[in-house]
């Protein structure tokens, strides 16, 4: 367990000059932490369906550019990492590659996987998609560390971090999104089973959204009661700059990168802050997530503007001013799930958030968020990050082909 700071009641004043800044910090993806309700989704909106026409909801698997990222996200997810075995050469990825690919076209179209031991659990896939992601020991498995982006490639460490082996790093990533933690569950276990002959499971990371249906359209909220999404690119061009790799060759064009951080939150201790200092940390209020300089979550933030006290409405340690970016091409699209583990046996919780970056440039677009809010964002002093991974997310395949295909083929 992760040593906590002590709980203390923090003032405006004290916020701006006292000790609680030395904690530094950030959670990189929580620009969007403190969004709230938008009626402007980030990413391309799902409409409301009926409960039951949930279950029998598809996305598609085929494609130029891989589902689960620019896809509305969906109510649960489990990310599974591998670490590849001794011996599994170029070859013997690209017979992995196949099989995962086949059977998860199927069970995203409702299909029972090829050997489906429990073939009616494949026949409801709720939107389920599955996102592959390459870690940097793919392409060396592979003999292809010269087709590695450059970005792809462990962070630099930030003294807020306090990373656990066992939450991160990954030779090969497979995102496993549904509206129904069923599909999710059993897509997870026939996807583990084919990797077997060519790795060994790493971690898994189970999370969670609102249920389907529960607010369609709205910004997602975490376990802090915030809003997680707001500054996420809007769907079109801006998302499209922002988040894939427009050109290049054939294993390159229509790629992203995933930065996956497991962060965990101090909830006992957020407990004990009164509405205001929480508003002051984050730079939104709570139940719109508008800027504190605003009515709406969408306003623009004046971080200029001055109180009756002579201080900045916004401070400058709050989330908000330490992750702000207004040029499209440079942000990251939030797409995070919460995790809320099994209590310690005096109450204390294991919860956080599981907070997924997607963009098409780790080192140009991430890292100097990353920076800023490791510098000076005040959220870092109830938040801890506990796991980090990083990942490729190559283009789609068209049908009859397979992920990886440009690359291995």
């Amino acid at each position: 367990m992760t040593e906590r700071p002590r709980a203390r009641p923090v003032s405006r004043r004290g916020l701006l000059t006292g000790g609680a800044l030395a904690a530094g910090g950030a959670l990189a993806g929580t620009a969007a932490v403190t969004a709230a309700r938008s009626d402007t989704p980030a990413v391309r909106p799902v409409q409301a369906l009926p409960a039951a026409q949930v279950g029998t909801a598809v996305e598609p698997f085929h494609g130029s550019r891989q589902a689960g990222v620019a896809t509305e996200a969906q109510a649960h997810a489990a990310f599974v990492a591998f670490t590849l075995r001794p011996g599994t050469d170029r070859a013997a990825l690209g017979r992995m590659l196949r099989l995962l690919s086949d059977d998860a076209a199927r069970l995203t179209q409702g299909r029972p996987a090829l050997a489906d031991t429990e073939p009616e659990l494949g026949l409801l896939p709720a939107r389920l998609t599955v996102t592959f992601g390459l870690g940097p020991g793919c392409y060396r498995a592979a003999g292809l560390d010269d087709r590695r982006p450059a970005s792809v490639a462990d962070l630099p460490s930030f003294r807020i971090d306090r990373l656990q082996p066992r939450w991160s790093g990954g030779d090969l990533l497979l995102q496993i999104c549904a509206d129904d933690p069923l599909t999710v569950a059993h897509a997870q276990r026939v996807l583990v089973k084919d990797s077997r002959p060519f790795a060994t499971v790493r971690w898994v990371q189970q999370g969670f959204r609102r249920a389907a249906g529960a607010e369609p359209g709205r910004t997602q909220r975490n376990l802090f009661g915030q809003l997680d999404g707001t500054a996420n690119p809007k769907p079109g061009d801006p998302l499209d700059s922002a988040v894939w790799v427009p050109d290049g060759p054939d294993w390159l064009r229509d790629s992203s990168t995933l930065v996956l951080r497991r962060i965990s939150m101090n909830l006992e201790t957020w407990d004990l802050l009164g509405r205001t200092d929480r508003e002051l940390a984050v730079g939104r209020r709570l139940d719109t997530g508008a800027p504190l300089t605003g009515t709406a979550e969408h306003d623009e933030p004046d971080f200029a503007a001055l109180g009756p006290d002579g201080l900045t409405v916004i401070p400058d340690f709050s989330h908000l001013t330490r992750a702000h970016v207004t040029d499209d091409r440079l942000k990251i699209l939030r797409r995070p799930y919460n995790y809320d583990g099994v209590p310690a046996a005096d109450g204390t919780a294991d919860s956080g958030l599981i907070f997924a970056s997607y963009q098409a440039d780790v080192a140009r677009q991430f890292l100097p968020i990353q920076r800023r809010l490791a510098e000076r964002d005040l959220l870092n002093e109830w938040t801890t990050p506990i796991g980090s991974a990083i990942f490729a997310i190559p283009p789609g395949c068209p049908e009859g082909g397979w992920i990886g295909q440009q690359l291995l083929g």
